[in-house]
Parts: C-alpha cells; structure tokens; sequence
C-alpha cells in the first residue's frame, strides 16, 4: 500500500469514528437545553432529582445516572416523558426529535 492510499484510508477511518460522535454530541446538546426546559423542574439540573418536588409528591425521584434508569432502553425512556409514569406526568410540547434529544442527553447523565 502506497503513502497516499494510506492517508486516504485513515481519513476515511477518522471521518466515519468522528461524525457520529458529533452528531450524538449535538443531539445529546440540543437534548440538555430541552431537559433544563422541561425537566429540570423535577429532575434537577443535573439529574439527581429535586429533593424538595420529591418530598412534596411524597415521591422518590431517582437520579437518571442511576443503573437501573440508565438499563431502560430507549423506547422505554421515550413512553415515560411522552406518556408520564406514576406521578411523572407525560412532558407537553415536545415533537419526536425533541424526545429523541432528551434521551441523547439523560444517556449522558453520570451518577
């Protein structure tokens, strides 16, 4: 294999590594500001749950880090914030990539 014929194959390699990345990352940015939007209230900024929302629903409100949150698959994750669960009531005004972004970013949400 000749120099040029190897940068061309690791460029390649760099471009199809990078872009799905950045393309998560952005998702997962666009899915904090509508968290902080919508979901803050409850979850907390950073998702360790408000305590004072908790006790007032008489509620634990588990941090979204937590293994147990972060083991539901997507699609579960989705029907909660579109369809509300316990006393969690279903999030208004949200379309499906807004969803999808919300999901992007409690993936990213660290215990």
């Amino acid at each position: 294999m000749n120099l040029k014929t190897f940068a061309l194959m690791t460029l390649a390699l760099a471009l199809f590594v990078a872009i799905p990345a950045q393309l998560d990352a952005a998702d997962a940015m666009a899915g904090k500001t509508s968290f902080l939007a919508k979901c803050k209230t409850c979850h907390a900024a950073d998702g360790a749950g408000n305590a004072g929302m908790a006790k007032v629903l008489k509620v634990e409100i588990k941090h979204l880090g937590d293994p147990t949150v972060q083991a539901k698959s997507d699609d579960d994750l989705k029907a909660v914030i579109t369809g509300g669960q316990g006393k969690m009531k279903a999030i208004s005004g949200l379309d499906g990539a807004a969803v999808d972004n919300i999901v992007a970013h409690i993936r990213t949400i660290k215990k």
